[in-house]
């Protein structure tokens, strides 16, 4: 029996796991960075087009996991994990991947989920008629039964992914054929993928074959292979400026992820590169080495003294390293060559709440409310502008500062309380006592679709 009870746990995992990969979005930490986030419109806005769908509607979002994976999980977002960013020599490599993941997009994927009901269902019938065997005093015929439905299940929901990966494949390349994007960044990252199937021992055989999510990988070079050297694309040859923009990107994210040792042994001093100062300037940072820090970046800026990026990150680093005041003017200036990007105005935002000087909070508050009117889901901004209502003395603003923060953040019962405490002291009928009522019919709800769940 105890067998038995040790084999329905595993059972049991492995339901739970099919549960959990479905949403896998919400396990992860997301990554917010301007540059970055600016680097991946540009490079999807192509794709996103040539697929037929509205830029303005599709997000890239990076999320904080050094496994090499993407996903797409509901609605029209591409979820690239840092590790993958890692992994990748070119932007060409990237736009591959995101080309891809708009052929899930596109294909209604993400909507259909026919293949993870069937093989639920086969799972849980499966653990009902083990329970059945057992309980009649038949634990051999219990775990036949089980282990015969797992198979079964996941043979059923494998074959269902395999098809829409193969779909997937057979629409990326059309849209970067269609972006006039070679396809040869496709093919180099498929290599990788390749590569680490081969250094793990993954070789081809049925079993692999049988428990693999995706078709075989070398099957899908074959075949992406024979499409897109026939393509005009095939020999254009990347954009320098985003293949530069790209390795920039690349550096910082190695610098802000990994431990500084990594990052110093990526980027050794003797490379003076601009994304070997960038990625130490993070490095020693993160070690509390401020004036090696400030050295790296003054070299950045000795080189481009108007990028609004190496403005960014150096009042960054004065500002958590204790010296706000002396951040207020490269955040200043960042945010207007940015044109106000809402993350670069909320960190200068946050230098004026921190010299705790009551002279420049009109101005943070000014800064941080252009922020959120154009990006909303920034719960920081919004943790700001609570702080700075808080300090004038309006707390009706405050608490719906902060029920704006928590309801972003998911905290649905905080943001009920905050937001029936903001609607309690905000004029009636008024544009922010209306909001207030809206977070609180979302929490409410939100709430409601809890309980049903336990």
């Amino acid at each position: 029996m105890r067998t038995f009870r040790s084999l329905l746990s595993r059972c049991l995992a492995a339901l739970l796991i099919f549960t959990l990969s479905a949403q896998p979005a919400l396990a992860q930490s997301v990554l917010r960075d301007a540059e970055t986030e600016l680097l991946f419109r540009d490079m999807a806005t192509p794709l996103i087009s040539a697929a037929g769908l509205d830029p303005r509607n599709v997000e890239v979002v990076l999320v904080g996991d050094n496994s090499i994976n993407a996903f797409v999980a509901g609605g029209q977002i591409v979820f690239l994990h840092a590790g993958l960013i890692q992994a990748a020599d070119s932007a060409e490599e990237v736009q591959g991947v995101i080309a891809h993941e708009l052929g899930h997009i596109t294909g209604g994927h993400v909507i259909s989920d026919g293949g993870g009901k069937a093989a639920t269902g086969i799972t849980i019938l499966s653990l009902l008629l083990g329970g059945l065997a057992a309980a009649a005093g038949s634990g051999d015929a219990a775990m036949g039964v089980l282990m015969a439905g797992q198979q079964a299940a996941l043979g059923k929901y494998l074959a269902f992914n395999r098809t829409q990966e193969s779909a997937a494949d057979a629409a990326g390349a059309q849209f970067l054929s269609k972006a006039g994007i070679s396809g040869r960044g496709s093919i180099a990252f498929f290599k990788k993928l390749q590569n680490l199937e081969m250094r793990h021992g993954f070789t081809r055989n049925l079993d692999s074959e049988f428990y693999s999510t995706h078709p075989m990988t070398g099957d899908r070079i074959a075949t992406l292979q024979e499409t897109y050297q026939v393509d005009p694309a095939w020999t254009k040859p990347p954009s320098p400026a985003l293949e530069a923009r790209f390795k920039r990107v690349k550096a910082k994210l190695l610098g802000y992820t990994e431990e500084p040792e990594r990052t110093l042994r990526a980027y050794p001093p003797s490379d003076t590169s601009i994304p070997a100062h960038y990625a130490r300037a993070y490095a020693w940072h993160k070690e509390a080495y401020l004036d090696r820090a400030l050295s790296e970046i003054d070299a950045l800026l000795a080189l481009e003294p108007d990028d609004p990026f190496f403005l960014e990150l150096k009042g960054q680093v004065l500002l958590e390293s204790g010296r706000p005041r002396e951040a207020l003017a490269p955040l200043r200036r960042a945010t207007e060559l940015t044109g106000h990007h809402p993350l670069i105005a909320t960190l200068f935002g946050h230098a004026l709440v921190a010299t705790e000087d009551a002279a420049n909070l009109p101005e943070a508050q000014r800064v941080l409310k252009a922020a959120v009117a154009r990006d909303r889901e920034n719960p920081f901004a919004w943790y700001e502008l609570g702080v700075i209502y808080g300090q004038q003395g309006d707390m009706p603003r405050a608490r719906l500062a902060a029920a704006e923060q928590q309801v972003l953040q998911l905290n649905y019962f905080q943001a009920l309380q905050s937001a029936q405490a903001a609607e309690a002291g905000l004029p009636k009928g008024s544009a922010d006592w209306l909001r207030a009522q809206d977070i609180a019919m979302q929490s409410r709800a939100a709430i409601e679709q809890m309980k049903k769940r336990r």
